[in-house]
């Protein structure tokens, strides 16, 4: 795992939000910048301006979350949506990636944890595949280094669409002459394009543009009025709590991972996180921090999705994570800025394909 994402202690928030694993560190981050001092010769400004010094640890979302832009091409895009949608490569005919992450709802299914093969259930919440693409790992113990692998894993995963094989899904491909056109169509100059690895890079290559720009990228690129002032006083309230230091950059988290109960205890904690990944004891209890991206739309919330109410979440957050005990204005006002990180879905982008015969 790279060295950006160690399993690491920080005193700050962790995750407060949604979990394609229903099996379910990095460096530190710097604390939460300090408030500019005020002088008699720069008067303090209204009380629901930001400080800009809030702002350094934020960023706007890209418009692609790809190291290199130009290997996303149209085929490969257009077959990893086909891949995305299709349930032929659940074992029973009836799942697919969406029916878990699901486009129309922010990509999630809004249930604790997600149903699968014969109706079994995992133990962690399904997050969300908006904006994921540029996390730092994925999965909430970070088994998989980018959305290319992890689109792998559920396939073959008994609870989930339950394949037996690889070997299997791609029997299943090469059974539809549709799909082998456009796999050399999307992979040209390959011998044998039809590979298990392949079909991960598909459906990672249309998941790198699912990317969902809000009211805070408008503002974080200089539109003063595109937050309100409540939402502005949430903003600098999260940040001066603490939640910054693990909630930060574009993605308002998913790049580092985090103890749950930092400080104290978390209440009726089973999972033991990261630890049954990587079998080292000091990742007990740790998860991913994922991003705040889209978390009003994204509940129920944490690695279990045991909490449907947001602003219960953010007050237990803070508890839990930093030791503060947070008012009932400042966590509503929180959430207030919560909302604003809602984006705007691609409808068009994930308009439901016809599928190949």
């Amino acid at each position: 795992m790279r060295t950006a994402i160690r399993t690491i202690a920080c005193a700050a928030l962790i995750a407060a939000v949604s979990g394609c694993n229903k099996e379910g560190g990095g460096e530190k981050p710097a604390a939460a910048p300090p408030t500019a001092a005020l002088t008699a010769q720069a008067p303090a400004p209204p009380k629901a301006d930001v400080d800009p010094a809030l702002l350094a640890a934020f960023a706007p979302l890209p418009d692609v979350m790809a190291p290199d832009p130009a290997a996303l091409t149209e085929e490969k895009i257009a077959l990893g949506r086909m891949l995305y949608y299709d349930t032929r490569f659940s074992l029973a005919g009836d799942l697919s990636c969406n029916s878990c992450h699901r486009l129309d709802t922010y990509g999630v299914d809004n249930s604790p944890t997600s149903e699968g093969h014969e109706k079994q259930r995992g133990d962690r919440n399904s997050p969300s595949v908006y904006n994921a693409a540029g996390h730092a790992a994925q999965f909430w113990d970070g088994r998989a280094a980018d959305v290319e692998e992890q689109a792998k894993g559920p396939v073959l995963n008994p609870v989930e669409m339950a394949m037996p094989s690889a070997e299997e899904v791609l029997k299943r491909i090469r059974a539809v002459p549709g799909y082998v056109e456009l796999f050399a169509k999307a992979f040209p100059g390959e011998a044998d394009p039809v590979t298990y690895d392949n079909f991960g890079r598909a459906i990672g290559a249309f998941e790198r543009k699912l990317v969902t720009p809000s009211r805070w990228d408008a503002f974080l690129k200089g539109d003063a009025g595109a937050l309100t002032d409540e939402e502005k006083r949430g903003f600098s309230t999260f940040v001066r709590a603490g939640c910054g230091a693990c909630h930060a950059g574009a993605y308002v988290g998913g790049a580092m991972f985090q103890k749950v109960g930092l400080v104290k205890p978390w209440p009726g904690l089973k999972d033991d996180g990261r630890f049954k990944h990587t079998g080292v004891e000091a990742d007990r209890h740790f998860f991913k921090v994922p991003s705040l991206r889209n978390v009003e739309k994204t509940g129920p919330y944490f690695h279990d999705g045991a909490v449907a109410d947001l602003e219960q979440a953010v007050k237990m957050m803070a508890e839990h994570q930093v030791g503060t005990a947070l008012t009932d204005p400042d966590a509503r006002a929180i959430v207030a800025w919560l909302k604003a990180l809602t984006g705007d879905v691609p409808q068009d982008y994930i308009r439901k394909p016809a599928l190949p015969n």
